[in-house]
């Protein structure tokens, strides 16, 4: 079996895809579509983190379903409990499960997806105090940003030359998240992701607990050819830094480390520009080129426990933008064939595909598991 603990499937369902149907009729947003409930069965997907995603527009161009006007906490609130409350209505369907509490005998071939809930950036969740009652609902980590700067910390699209990091709202949440429990019996867990490298770093310093980056690659990988022009924003193109803009979207090899001291996991994703070296537009990725990633991450942290899958597939791009080969969930088998051919283990495959994350969250493999 597979942890994906990256999908934005609530975001896919308010954006009008029909997760009940095969991705070829399922219609939605970035066509053609690689993730629905039928494609994630098929591909041996028990378990992931299925995000609360919204993004801040500028007034009067929200993204229906997903968007909310910058600074307007109340828009926010609204687009996220929405996101929320689909998965508890997809669960009353029996279409997944929500939460990694409950029961010891762990997820099944044949069960329904089992989903805890990772908040993508945290302007939805409308102060610290009110943190319990998302974790009620399913929440069992949180980014505080996306891309953008939210209310509560920069995120990677921030200029480093005037970053201010976390706000004070973001400093009051990380310790809220430090002391609420879930229903896994753990704090909320840290997703470094989207922070900039500034907000990555005060978080460290602020608190002690674990930290994961739900789907971030090696920054070292991207960085060993020089950015392509098509990666870099129009907006930023003329800065001296933007390379180093751009950049913050994958982790360094010091942020690697961390969150492998703390024991956190580093979920990689699929998304072509953020595979290949030089972060090309222009072409698909390459399985081997993925492969450089997970090889990269087992160097710098010199094991197999701090690594996973967080594939954020079809999170805003099409199938188009998946490796070559890779159209849907069911492909994840070639990247685990990939690492074969690099002298993986099965053993060390294994535990990239399913048996870290599931570990990390508390969860095993059932009778017809794998």
């Amino acid at each position: 079996m597979w942890f994906d603990s990256h999908l934005d499937l609530a975001y896919l369902g308010v954006g009008g895809r029909e997760m009940r149907a095969v991705p070829a009729l399922a219609g939605g947003p970035d066509l053609p579509a690689a993730v629905t409930f039928s494609s994630l069965r098929e591909g041996r997907v028990g378990a992931a983190l299925g995000t609360v995603f919204i993004e801040p527009m500028e007034a009067g161009k929200a993204l229906a379903g997903a968007g909310y006007h910058a600074g307007d906490v109340e828009s926010a609130s609204r687009a996220a409990r929405a996101q929320i409350e689909l998965y508890h209505a997809w669960a009353r369907e029996g279409l997944m499960r929500v939460g990694f509490g409950g029961e010891a005998a762990g997820v099944r071939k044949s069960d329904a997806l089992r989903v805890g809930v990772l908040i993508e950036g945290a302007d939805g969740v409308r102060s610290p105090e009110e943190l319990e009652w998302w974790v009620g609902r399913g929440v069992v980590a949180i980014g505080l940003t996306w891309a953008r700067a939210s209310r509560y910390a920069t995120g990677n699209a921030t200029d480093p030359s005037g970053d201010p990091g976390l706000s004070d709202l973001g400093r009051a949440m990380v310790r809220a998240m430090d002391q609420v429990r879930t229903d896994a019996g753990r704090s909320v867990v840290h997703d470094a992701s989207h922070l900039s490298d500034r907000s990555l770093w005060q978080l460290f310093e602020l608190t002690d607990r674990v930290v994961v980056a739900s789907h971030s690659n090696a920054r070292a990988v991207v960085a060993r050819k020089a950015l392509e022009a098509g990666a870099i924003p129009a907006d930023i193109r003329l800065k001296s830094n933007a390379a180093e803009i751009v950049l913050q979207r994958h982790l360094s090899d010091g942020a690697i480390k961390e969150i492998a001291r703390r024991g956190g996991i580093v979920g990689l994703n699929v998304y072509s520009p953020f595979v290949i070296p030089g972060a090309s537009r222009d072409r698909r990725a390459t399985v081997e080129e993925w492969c450089e990633h997970a090889d990269h991450v087992v160097q710098v942290v010199g094991h197999h426990r701090a690594i996973g899958i967080g594939t954020d597939m079809d999170g805003g791009f099409s199938a188009e933008r998946l490796p070559v080969g890779m159209s849907e969930p069911r492909d994840l088998e070639l990247l685990a064939q990939g690492l074969v051919k690099r002298g993986w283990s099965e053993g060390a495959v294994e535990a990239l595909a399913w048996g870290n994350w599931a570990r990390f969250w508390g969860i095993g493999a059932g009778e017809d598991g794998t």
